[in-house]
Parts: structure tokens; C-alpha cells; sequence
């Protein structure tokens, strides 16, 4: 399994940017992805999730209505929009995959199986 991350840069506080999660050696019907994300000293946190088995998107409270997680099933990617970036939001974004179920914590990092390298992000004030 193989998860490459990219799209990560530097912009300024209001500004957007696409992360992309390209997926390979895995069964997209079987599996969720998730972006985590670490910002320096903090542990790891989970800030959005895309279950293939039904659909289903989860945000944390700190991005919801400014991310927008979604996916292209024939490209096996999974996209994370984010807008209305704040400084808040410097973090390294990791892209992850769990095995889809009924019972998990999508936010929790522990979680995930398989992780992607990280694409940095930073955010200017």
C-alpha cells in the first residue's frame, strides 16, 4: 500500500490550498482515508476522513465549513480543499488509510494502517 501526498505550500492567512492522496495497492471499496494533521510540538489530529463504503465525509470542529474532503474513484485520490486558511492551520497534513467499518473513531490517528510521507503547509498571518 502507497499513499503519496501533495499540493502542501505556503500562503497567506485567507488564501486556499488542494491537497491530493494518491492511493495505490489498495481497495478503495474496503478502506476510508483520512488527512491527519501535526502542527509543531502538537501531537497528531484528525482533520477530515472519506469512507468509500457509503460515502460518508467527517470534519473536526476546527475546519468544518472551510475543508472540503472529497475523492475520484478512478484515480484513486483523495482531495482535501481548504479554504479561508489560518495560521492555526500550519501543520505537516498526512493522508491515511483505515479498513472501512461501523465502529472506529476517524479522528483518532491510532487508527489508520497505512500513512502517506506528509506534505508541509504553512500559513502566513
Amino acid at each position: 500500500v502507497q499513499l503519496v501526498e501533495s499540493g502542501g505550500g505556503l500562503v497567506q492567512a485567507g488564501g486556499s490550498l488542494r491537497l491530493s492522496c494518491q492511493a495505490s495497492g489498495l481497495s478503495f471499496d474496503d478502506y476510508a482515508i483520512g488527512w491527519i494533521r501535526q502542527a509543531p510540538g502538537k501531537e497528531r489530529e484528525g482533520v477530515s476522513n472519506y469512507d468509500y463504503r457509503n460515502g460518508r465525509t467527517n470534519y473536526a470542529a476546527s475546519v468544518k465549513g472551510r475543508f472540503t474532503i472529497s475523492a475520484d474513484n478512478a484515480k484513486k485520490t483523495v482531495y482535501l480543499q481548504m479554504n479561508s486558511l489560518k495560521p492555526d492551520d500550519t501543520a505537516v497534513y498526512y493522508c491515511a488509510a483505515v479498513t472501512s467499518r461501523a465502529d472506529y473513531d476517524w479522528s483518532r490517528p491510532g487508527v489508520y494502517d497505512y500513512w502517506g510521507q506528509g506534505t508541509q503547509v504553512t500559513v502566513s498571518s
